[in-house]
C-alpha cells in the first residue's frame, strides 16, 4: 500500500508569510485585465517605480526606526526642510554637489536630533517626533518666506536628473530607460537590506525591537543604537526632499508632508509578510509597490483620487487585519 508522506500544505503559514505579496499579485492581475495595453506595459512599471521612489527611501529608511518598535513622524517636514534648503542654496549659486550635500546634512542633522531627544531624553517618539514636526515645519516656512522656490532658481542639471535614465533598448523612435530616480532608490534599498539583515548593528536593531531590556543586559548599547537609527532615518528623508527638487523642479515648505503617512503604512504592509511581524525593507519593497500601483492603476481606471484615498486605507487595514488573524 503506497502512502503519500509528502506533507500537506499549510495554508494557514502560506497565507500569513505571503498574503501581502498575493494580494499584490492579484491587484496586479485584476487591474492588468481591465488595462492591458497601458498597464501591463514595461514603460508603465518603469513609470511606477519612478513614481514611488521618493515614498521608496522615505519607507526603507523608516523600517531602520521601526524595527526597534519606533517610528518618526517628522521624516515629512523633515524632507521639505531639505529640499528648501537646497533649493535656496542652488538659488544663491552655490556649486550643486555642495548645495545638494548640505541638504542632506539638515537631515541627519534633524535625525540626530529626534535620536537625542528619544533614546537620551526618554520622551516617546510618538511625542517628540510630533513636536520635531512643527519645529521642521516652521523652519522650512523661515526659510522659504513661505514660499514655493521654483524657476531658474533650480539649475537645469538638478532638474534633467530626475528625467533622465540609463537606457535599456531603443524600438523605433521610443526609448525605453530606467530612471535615475528609480536607481537612486534601488541603491537606497540593498544599503538597508545590507545593513538590517548583514550586519551586527543590524541584528541589535531586531534585538532592541524584541525585548528592549534583555538586549541592554545582554550588553547592547540601546540608547546610541536608537540615536544612530534615527540618524539614518534623517539621511533617508533629506535623500527624498533631494529628489523632490529634482523631480518637481521645485521646493515648497509642504511639498512632503504626504510621505509620512504613506511610508509607515508600506512598512506596515511589509510586516505582514513576516511571521513575527517584523519590519524587513524586503516586505516594505512590496508595501511601496502596493501603493505606486493602486495609484497608478486607479488612475488608470478613472477612479477619483478622493475615492484612491479611501480604497487604499481600506486595503492597508484589510492587509493588517488578515495578517493579524492568521497569526491568532
Amino acid at each position: 500500500m503506497n502512502v503519500d508522506s509528502r506533507p500537506a500544505i499549510n495554508w494557514q503559514r502560506l497565507l500569513r508569510r505571503n498574503g501581502t505579496l498575493i494580494g499584490f499579485l492579484l491587484l496586479v492581475i485584476i487591474i492588468g485585465v481591465q488595462r492591458p495595453n497601458t498597464f501591463m506595459t514595461i514603460t508603465n512599471w518603469l513609470t511606477i517605480t519612478q513614481q514611488v521612489s521618493i515614498l521608496g527611501v522615505v519607507a526603507f529608511a523608516m523600517t531602520v526606526v521601526m524595527v526597534m518598535g519606533d517610528f518618526d513622524l517628522s521624516v515629512g517636514t523633515l524632507a521639505s526642510l531639505s529640499a528648501i534648503v537646497a533649493a535656496v542654496l542652488l538659488r544663491a549659486e552655490y556649486p550643486i554637489p555642495l548645495a545638494l550635500g548640505l541638504a542632506l546634512l539638515v537631515g541627519i542633522g534633524g535625525g540626530l536630533i529626534n535620536g537625542i531627544v528619544i533614546s537620551y531624553l526618554g520622551i516617546s517618539p510618538f511625542v517628540a517626533s510630533l513636536g520635531t514636526l512643527t519645529i521642521f515645519s516652521g523652519i522650512a516656512f523661515i526659510v522659504s518666506d513661505g514660499k514655493t522656490i521654483f524657476g531658474r532658481a533650480i539649475p537645469q542639471p538638478v532638474k534633467d536628473f530626475a528625467t533622465g535614465g540609463i537606457t535599456l533598448f531603443s524600438v523605433g523612435n521610443q526609448t525605453v530607460m530606467i530612471p535615475n530616480l528609480t536607481i537612486v532608490a534601488f541603491i537606497t534599498l540593498i544599503a538597508i537590506w545590507i545593513l538590517l539583515e548583514q550586519t551586527v548593528f543590524g541584528r541589535r536593531l531586531y534585538a532592541i525591537g524584541g525585548n528592549r531590556e534583555a538586549a541592554r543586559l545582554g550588553g547592547v548599547r540601546v540608547r546610541l543604537l536608537r540615536m544612530i537609527a534615527f540618524v539614518f532615518t534623517g539621511a533617508g528623508a533629506a535623500l527624498a526632499g533631494v529628489m523632490l527638487v529634482s523631480r518637481l523642479g521645485s521646493a515648497n515648505p509642504t511639498q512632503g508632508d504626504g510621505l509620512m503617512l504613506n511610508a509607515i503604512a508600506a512598512v506596515f504592509l511589509g510586516m505582514t509578510m513576516s511571521e513575527e511581524g517584523e519590519p524587513h525593507v524586503l516586505g516594505t519593497l512590496v508595501g511601496v509597490l502596493i501603493l505606486g500601483v493602486l495609484t497608478n492603476g486607479l488612475t488608470q481606471l478613472n477612479v477619483d483620487s478622493y475615492v484612491q484615498q479611501i480604497l487604499t486605507g481600506a486595503i492597508i487595514i484589510l492587509a493588517v487585519l488578515l495578517s493579524s488573524l492568521s497569526r491568532r
